[in-house]
């Protein structure tokens, strides 16, 4: 919605599938990391990776620091670059500037949040996962509330999109 009104939108969670593409440093450090087991036909195996990390909070740890100084980096170019084209507003959309303790760098913070359950179903449909697989996928996460307390504008999200 912020693209069809002129805003130009940086998408952290494309940014991290980029870092880790085929032949980039990133996929080869994470293979490196973790095997490569992890690597499928030169591809990441994501599912493989998640139920790692998301069972196994030092493997997440581990991963992050490799992909996140990655997505980083890329993100300030992409984010510089739009800067060079003046005019449009800019949003980074990135779930864990909060955590990352990123989000003082922006002009201001958004969070879109809405119930528990909400949070559950939606994950679970966008990734095809049981209950228990997305609660623990949002246990990684800070609680909303605590991502909310520090926004400066806040959009509750819980009905459809009318």
């Amino acid at each position: 919605m912020l693209r069809e009104r002129g805003a130009t939108v940086i998408d952290a969670d494309r940014i991290a599938r980029d870092v880790v593409a085929p032949g980039t440093e990133g996929l080869a450090a994470v293979a490196q990391a973790f095997g490569e087991e992890f690597v499928v036909h030169g591809h990441l195996d994501r599912d493989a990776m998640a139920r790692l990390v998301f069972a196994e909070p030092e493997a997440r740890k581990k991963l992050n620091a490799i992909i996140h100084p990655l997505i980083a980096a890329e993100s300030a170019r992409r984010i510089a670059a739009a800067f060079e084209l003046e005019g449009d507003p800019i949003f980074y959309d990135a779930a864990l500037l909060v955590e990352n303790d990123a989000w003082h760098h922006f002009a201001g913070l958004v969070v879109v949040a809405c119930s528990r359950e909400n949070q559950i179903a939606r994950l679970a449909a966008r990734d095809g996962l049981d209950r228990a697989g997305a609660e623990q996928r949002l246990a990684a996460q800070l609680p909303l509330s605590e991502k909310v307390a520090v926004a400066d504008h806040g959009i509750w999200n819980d009905d459809d999109l009318a």
